[in-house]
């Protein structure tokens, strides 16, 4: 077929021990999916109606690129999060047949211009340019799911300069995975290639320029970076 720009690449992670890239198709993201997250922001959660958004798959950062600090903000705010990667997809899934389309685990930031979010918040409006932007998705390596060893015991964490941001159990989550692929299903046709990130502890606070980070699920996989 011939078109009429050059096809854009098709945005990729690296996949751990493998000499091949996993193709990123869409990113979804849910919120409040944990309970003292969603306190020190002020919501709750509702465990009947999971709140989802989305980022474009151009905005991840992978490989250990810095991430350049966005425009249009003064408030950048990190937040820590496990992403599951689809190997195969589908509608109205079952959760007792989630776990299986889950093809590995990473690590990554859900970036946020908090600030935008806020405004964005007291007029009802939508979240897109808060969440949206370009590099606010910065992500590890893939561990497959047969060597990663998730489970509800499994810690996540996030340092910056050093220092310890924010830390929970997987078991804290409000939704399990199943549940989130389950939900989202029921929204929108999943398929093989898309994230999902599965929603941050409390803890959240502003990254500046120069500041680096180091994010880790547990000692399955880990990503370092830095703000410039």
């Amino acid at each position: 077929m011939n078109y009429a720009l050059p096809v854009p690449d098709v945005p990729s992670i690296a996949i751990d021990g493998l000499p091949l890239r996993f193709p990123v198709r869409r990113v979804f993201c849910i919120g409040r999916n944990y309970a003292e997250h969603a306190k020190e922001m002020g919501g709750t959660v509702d465990k009947a109606s999971p709140m989802f958004f989305t980022k474009p798959a151009d905005a991840l950062v992978t490989d250990g690129a810095d991430v350049p600090y966005p425009s249009a903000t003064s408030d950048l705010h990190h937040e820590v999060e496990m992403v599951v990667a689809l190997k195969a997809g589908g509608s109205d899934i079952d959760p007792a047949d989630a776990q299986a389309l889950v093809y590995g685990y990473a690590i990554g930031l859900d970036l946020t211009r908090r600030d935008l979010q806020a405004a964005a918040k007291a007029k009802g409006a939508p979240w897109d340019t808060a969440k949206g932007f370009d590099h606010s998705a910065p992500i590890s390596m893939l561990v497959p799911a047969d060597r990663a060893g998730v489970n509800g015991d499994t810690p996540i964490a996030l340092f910056v300069n050093g220092q310890k941001r924010q830390s929970a159990t997987l078991g804290e989550m409000v939704h399990s995975v199943p549940e989130i692929i389950a939900a989202l299903s029921k929204l929108y046709e999943l398929k093989a290639g898309d994230l999902i990130y599965t929603g941050t502890p409390s803890g959240v606070a502003a990254l500046q320029r120069g500041d680096r980070f180091e994010a880790t699920l547990g000692n399955i996989v880990s990503l370092e970076g830095r703000i410039t």
